[in-house]
């Protein structure tokens, strides 16, 4: 009984922690990511199906394939890479959600260099 007693306040505080992942929510739809390189903020917006994901940045337009791993990670890889860095496919994790946006991190598949970031779903 006393180790009951011990249990249920951390269980409790656990619950407490658990962040909303509804990663079905954002697998298909229009979506804007803003961030920031030296000072400058960018924008970038794009727009995903089941197997492709349209991206436009500074009025250029790009083309990935998306391999959804499982319900909240995907390996996008551009279909017409300019260069070797482009090359490579990038992994894509959703790790919380919210009613119309999600935290991510992603990385070149392989390194372990992860950046994280918030996209805002538009639809």
């Amino acid at each position: 009984m006393k180790k009951l007693i011990l249990i249920l306040p951390l269980l409790f505080l656990a619950s407490c922690y658990n962040q909303e992942r509804n990663c079905n929510d954002f697998k298909t739809g229009k979506f804007k990511f803003e961030y920031e390189i030296d000072g400058k903020k960018k924008v970038t917006y794009f727009e995903r199906t089941d197997s492709l994901e349209i991206e436009t940045f500074e009025g250029k337009t790009d083309t990935a394939k998306v391999r959804w791993v499982n319900d909240c990670e995907y390996i996008l890889q551009k279909i017409n890479p300019k260069n070797m860095q482009e090359q490579k496919a990038i992994h894509m994790k959703i790790l919380t959600t919210a009613k119309d946006s999600y935290t991510f991190e992603f990385s070149v598949v392989g390194d372990t260099n992860k950046q994280k970031g918030t996209v805002i779903k538009l639809n």
